[in-house]
């Protein structure tokens, strides 16, 4: 075999075979295959496009470019998976949710990428965790935490990350097929025995038309199940941010709050009523899903009843306690979490021009404001101040009074404070009257 050849067969609209595509992958990972043919590939596929048959071998293929992991654990393995947005901080509360009802979760997670926020950045605001652990200490900690949030070592689906970063620089990222595959090669190197999968919609996400959505989340569903592990995906809103707050330390301190039941500035129950906190009803949503494809509950409702008694009694707070000082945090997180937190010296409220509701969020720009003020990466190499984003962002259909708080703006420096307030006047519009509310869950698939 050779790469020519393969990407001749795909250039003709002809399907390589299983091993066709197995050699390849190989050969991304081995350094057999060259950067050009890497980009005449992406771009082949780009075009051409691949049928279900040929998508589910080129994930495999990718898959077992590196190591697949195992488990020998007491109960069923369980993941989940995001598509990316803002103020999204699930994973956070959803692993623990999990692990204390049975499930034991090895969540494989990323940094931000473009304008959304990365699990692991979040994570790594709390001082001492660590979220790069060798793989026999993982199996360690998700057998005795229950769940375990870590980034993906080299030996992970090594050909993903050759041709992603070919991807990147020959405008093939946008490839149904190519995302497929590189998403779930790494999630099935996890050996999930279920998967779900959060495929989001909405000016905060990467995909912005229901019919890109549906589209992606199918491509997701129908290839994870044909590689024998059991998927379902919820196609759910990101018109606005999952909680009031966007930046790595403030979220993870929004997610304190919801575990430990501590009142949100704009909920005064966020327990008391899932619906009045986003986070809480997609995360019981997510997890009522898992729970039932895992055989732990005889239904989702079940599911979602049992997710939702661990989050409001205080065991998933406990239980998340457990994976943070697995992982080199303080051992006494859940209790004294406010005092972990690093703060940023400059915190500016941006106050509304008229009298008015929030009639529209553009996430994505917001998204990008907190990556300028340093909670994100404009070049891979940069560093993550995790003090820094946006708090108390007032809710789609909030009524505003000239002068009221929009949001507070947390940054290193007064001109970027500024710089920053300017961003979010002009992605948050203020209009006469609410807008209609939108579900937070638009659609399930399988």
């Amino acid at each position: 075999m050779d790469a020519r050849a393969v990407i001749a067969k795909l250039r003709r609209h002809q399907v390589p075979t299983a091993a066709e595509l197995h050699w390849f992958a190989q050969g991304l990972a081995g350094g057999e295959v060259s950067d050009a043919q890497a980009g005449a590939f992406a771009m082949t596929v780009c075009l051409n496009g691949l049928p279900a048959e040929a998508r589910s071998a080129l994930t495999l293929a990718m898959r077992d470019s590196g190591d697949v992991l195992t488990w020998d654990l007491p109960g069923p393995v369980v993941d989940k998976h995001s598509t990316g947005g803002v103020g999204d901080c699930v994973s956070l509360l959803l692993a623990p949710a999990l692990a204390e009802c049975g499930a034991f979760v090895p969540m494989i997670s990323g940094r931000g990428l473009g304008h959304t926020g990365g699990t692991l950045d979040k994570l790594e605001a709390i001082p001492g965790l660590t979220t790069q652990i060798p793989q026999a200490r993982l199996s360690q900690i998700v057998a005795e935490a229950g769940c375990a949030i870590v980034g993906a070592s080299a030996r992970i689906a090594p050909a993903d990350k050759r041709l992603y970063a070919v991807r990147d620089v020959t405008a093939t990222v946008e490839s149904l097929d190519l995302i497929t595959a590189s998403i779930l090669s790494k999630k099935l190197a996890a050996s999930p025995e279920a998967l779900v999968l959060d495929v989001k919609i909405g000016s905060g996400a990467f995909m912005k038309t229901p019919e890109e959505a549906r589209a992606l989340a199918t491509s997701l569903v129908e290839t994870a199940n044909a590689a024998g592990c059991p998927t379902r995906a919820l196609i759910t809103d990101m018109n606005q941010p999952l909680v009031n707050a966007l930046g790595n330390a403030l979220e993870v301190a929004e997610v304190m709050r919801a575990l430990t039941g501590a009142s949100s500035p704009a909920v005064e129950d966020p327990l008391g009523d899932m619906r009045a906190q986003p986070i809480l009803e997609i995360t019981i949503a997510l997890g009522g899903v898992l729970l039932h494809q895992a055989g732990l509950v005889e239904s989702v409702a079940a599911g979602e009843a049992k997710i939702a008694a661990v989050l409001r009694d205080g065991r998933a707070a406990d239980r998340f306690a457990r994976m943070v000082a697995a992982q080199g945090g303080p051992l006494d997180f859940a209790e004294k979490w406010e005092r972990f937190l690093p703060e940023a010296p400059v915190i500016l409220e941006v106050t509304s021009p008229e009298t008015g509701y929030v009639a529209a969020i553009d996430g994505e720009a917001l998204g990008l404001t907190v990556v300028r003020l340093g909670g994100g990466r404009m070049v891979e190499s940069d560093t993550v101040d995790p003090s820094v984003g946006i708090s108390d962002l007032r809710p789609l259909g909030a009524k505003l009074t000239k002068g009221d708080v929009i949001a507070r703006i947390h940054a290193a420096r007064p001109a970027a404070a500024q710089e920053a307030a300017m961003a979010l006047r002009a992605a948050v519009t203020i209009a006469p009257a609410a807008p209609a509310p939108l579900p937070l869950v638009y659609e399930r698939i399988g």
